[in-house]
């Protein structure tokens, strides 16, 4: 059995470059921002809203929230958006009103979450943002991979691969996510000079869209030589049409995230690489930077979280 590879970490390990989050006291002492009371690790109730847990990076990043929180005694209440954004904002003011102390937030449209973090706001109640940013409303900060940085290692990926001028399709995520936009930034700041992109389209980061618009796009490109999805639903599913229509010798495809199918795919040879994420640490570092908030730590505004291109050799 061949060994997954990682060839190298995109962003340097969160906390060394934002600061000390070593969370090991438990200082009763205030927040340093004005009015901000400290709550105690075991009497804290943590509101916990993603946007989908039909997608297993999003139940690593629930569990490694969970996680953290029951070593320490805190509640977590965990609600799930469906990927559908007037439900999150439902979700997220149910939340506000059961008086929770903190909100993490995995938005499924960035701006979309806008008035949900801004009647957190109104009432006091702290927000992390994870994953994925909004464009309004105060939060305390982001948890989230370098999508820019890690959409560049994709298409870099690719050329290395197939070489310049590839031809070259992109399944995009779901439209108004930060995510999708970032990544498809970092895609292009690399591919508009260094690859042939003939077809761009959404497939919502979901691995049966992502088939559907795999098969059309293969109708519409015959010669595509390489697919960028970004994540690794979508990528899942576009292995999937590729290897339906006899073309899995021909096209290569890059995925983002490093969920365990994907990890399997990789290794598999059927995946030929995948710009993994670690959502469980993703979603400790939200919980564990709830509780430096409380206990008076200076919060960056964006803390990084590791990325790694993962191959097989």
């Amino acid at each position: 059995m061949k060994k997954l590879v990682a060839l190298f970490g995109a962003s340097a390990l969160l906390l060394g470059a934002c600061g000390t989050t070593g969370l090991e006291g438990n200082d009763t002492g205030d927040n340093g921002e004005e009015g901000v009371e400290s709550v105690a690790r075991d009497e804290m109730t943590v509101g916990l809203s993603l946007s989908t847990l039909n997608n297993p990076f999003f139940v690593s990043l629930q569990e490694g929230v969970e996680t953290a929180a029951e070593a320490e005694g805190t509640d977590v209440r965990t609600v799930d958006a469906q990927d559908d954004t007037a439900k999150q904002l439902n979700d997220v003011n149910d939340l506000i009103q059961q008086g929770v102390d903190v909100l993490l937030i995995n938005p499924v449209d960035s701006a979309a979450i806008e008035p949900a973090i801004e009647s957190a706001n109104n009432a006091g109640i702290p927000v992390i943002t994870i994953d994925r940013s909004s464009e309004g409303g105060e939060v305390i900060t982001l948890v989230a991979s370098n999508n820019v940085e890690g959409g560049e290692m994709a298409a870099q990926r690719i050329i290395d691969l197939v070489g310049e001028g590839a031809i070259t399709v992109q399944l995009e995520g779901v439209p108004g996510a930060s995510a999708t936009r970032e990544r498809g930034e970092g895609f292009m700041n690399v591919a508009e000079d260094g690859l042939d992109v003939v077809d761009s389209q959404t497939a919502n980061f979901n691995r049966s869209e992502g088939l559907t618009v795999m098969e059309n796009m293969l109708q519409s490109n015959s010669d595509v030589e390489a697919v960028f999805a970004q994540n690794d639903e979508m990528a899942l599913g576009a292995i999937e049409a590729i290897e339906a229509a006899g073309l899995a010798e021909d096209v290569i495809v890059i995925g983002f995230d490093g969920n365990d199918d994907a990890l399997a795919a990789v290794e598999e040879g059927r995946l030929d690489a995948t710009i993994a994420q670690q959502p469980d640490e993703m979603g400790r570092i939200a919980m564990e930077t709830a509780y430096e908030y409380f206990e008076g730590g200076e919060i960056e505004e964006y803390i990084a979280s590791p990325l790694e291109l993962i191959i097989n050799e």
